[in-house]
């Protein structure tokens, strides 16, 4: 009898110990998105599928994983050698929590000409809300870009940012700045909300 208990006993701490991983990463996946359900939101998004969408969200998830928010949004933009980029759109977390955000920056570089677009933005390691709002560096030249989609990233301490673009409109070159998201609307790209 004391046999079978301690057997019994081992075999319990055993499925425990198998168990846990696979409990804490289905945690995880309860306040991460996965690959499908992020193209499936971001074909929706954007009203069409196309393999380069499919391709970019694929580059973004080997870089970083799954993200535990995105932004729908759209944005705005223009340079001649200077430019100025505006935008705004709904940050929305696994669990349900939502906010809305805003974001304007100014960049420079060998840029030219203007477009608008949807952004549809894979939020990694964001704990907090408020963890947003603040300057984000961004580079535009050195993006990922397949058949109409485009990816970049921004990245300050643990959070990055993953905006993935589809528009209309001319713009070329390569460019350094910055994404400043923000509470509330804002025309000078320099405030300090």
């Amino acid at each position: 009898m004391i046999g079978f208990i301690l057997k019994s006993s081992a075999l319990l701490i055993s499925l425990a110990l198998i168990a846990t991983p696979a409990l804490a990463a289905e945690k995880k996946d309860n306040k991460t998105f996965d690959q499908e359900s992020v193209l499936k939101d971001a074909s929706e998004f954007f009203g069409k599928s196309t393999e380069g969408l499919a391709k970019v969200i694929e580059k973004a998830f080997k870089d970083h994983g799954r993200p535990n928010a995105c932004i729908r949004g759209e944005e705005a933009s223009g340079a001649i050698i200077a430019g100025l980029r505006y935008g705004d759109g709904v940050l929305q977390f696994k669990d349900g929590r939502s906010r809305k955000v805003h974001w304007s920056g100014p960049s420079i570089g060998f840029d030219f000409g203007g477009n608008a677009a949807k952004v549809f933005v894979l939020v990694y390691h964001l704990d907090k809300t408020e963890q947003i709002f603040r300057r984000y560096p961004a580079v535009d030249g050195s993006f990922y870009f397949v058949g109409g989609a485009g990816i970049n990233y921004q990245q300050r301490d643990n959070v990055v940012l993953a905006p993935i673009r589809l528009g209309v409109g001319l713009r070329a070159g390569a460019n350094i700045g910055y994404m400043h998201y923000t509470k509330t609307k804002t025309y000078n790209p320099f405030w300090n909300s």
